[in-house]
């Protein structure tokens, strides 16, 4: 999610050996999630045809661990991912093309991971008698990743005020709100090319969980000051209203993942928290969902369908 250069990558290729063989040892999911997704689940009617997930590194739920099963390698799906949660609890197939680094334009065109093989553009994936499409996407197109590493590093040389923000606004306007802007349309696109080849199914965009804290920060852990983190949270905010309105506009379920995982922000103490930090204490890249964060991804979608 939210990475241009996506230099994350390159943690995620030093790391993957470790994770692997450390498949065993990841974050175990909360009971209440557990209990929240069972829940949920039986209020809807398994869908007859697959579930499928498209998206981002949010989607693949990228390192929790590695499914060694999933293809390409290098797309780092996950089976703690919300997505295959969800599928788990209709009792439905499951087909996950979500790929880390993904944007807008690798629903119609072929990615080539960074560690290893090539994604298919992911919208050849649907087809006519899917009945459930999940969705998380516009991160990485936003190129956020980079942004938060560009805020770290301006905030070691002012730790106080909201330097990255005067950065950002420095030309009179704010190019992170502009950007978030310039992606709706893309948005658009994407969900009238989803109706098109799936007009069946039942598409469902899930916006990113609560990333930052609601007030001051946890500098140096994460060395983003506190203003910025304030920032930084409103142009998140941004975000999710956008892919709210736009899946409103294509008849498209919203489901709001930011007011359940309130609190629970890359600050949290380590037991608590759904997104990690810059050095992740589980199996997660860094400011990405951990297994806890993914479940309660899946919850919400789950609770968001039942209607």
């Amino acid at each position: 999610m939210w990475s241009h250069v996506r230099g994350w990558p390159a943690l995620a290729a030093a790391l993957t050996v470790i994770l692997l063989t450390a498949a065993c040892h990841a974050t175990p999911t909360s009971s209440a999630a557990a209990g929240a997704v069972r829940s949920s689940a039986a209020a809807y009617s398994a869908p007859t045809g697959p579930v499928v997930a498209l998206g981002d590194s949010y989607t693949a739920g990228a390192l929790l661990p590695l499914d060694p099963h999933a293809k390409p390698p290098g797309c780092l799906r996950s089976a703690k991912a919300y997505p295959v949660l969800v599928a788990h609890a209709l009792g439905a197939p499951l087909i996950d093309v979500a790929c880390t680094n993904a944007g807008v334009k690798e629903m119609t065109g072929a990615q080539q991971t960074y560690l290893e093989g090539t994604n298919p553009a992911q919208l050849t994936a649907l087809a006519p008698d899917d009945r459930l499409v999940l969705l998380t996407l516009g991160g990485d197109d936003m190129g956020f990743l980079n942004v938060l590493k560009e805020c770290m590093a301006l905030s070691f040389a002012k730790p106080w005020g909201s330097p990255c923000q005067a950065h950002y606004a420095s030309g009179g306007t704010d190019q992170l709100a502009a950007s978030v802007t310039a992606e709706a349309p893309k948005m658009a696109q994407v969900l009238s090319a989803i109706a098109e080849r799936a007009p069946r199914a039942r598409v469902v965009v899930v916006g990113y969980p609560d990333m930052f804290p609601p007030s001051g920060g946890c500098w140096p852990a994460v060395p983003i000051t506190n203003g910025d983190v304030a920032y930084l949270r409103g142009i998140e905010a941004k975000a999710n209203a956008m892919l709210a309105a736009t899946a409103k506009a294509a008849r498209a379920t919203f489901v709001n993942t930011y007011a359940p995982t309130t609190g629970h922000d890359f600050c949290a103490p380590e037991k608590t928290r759904d997104v990690e930090g810059l050095l992740p204490g589980s199996l997660a890249l860094p400011f990405h969902p951990n297994a806890r964060g993914q479940a309660a991804m899946a919850a919400a979608v789950l609770a968001a369908i039942r209607t």
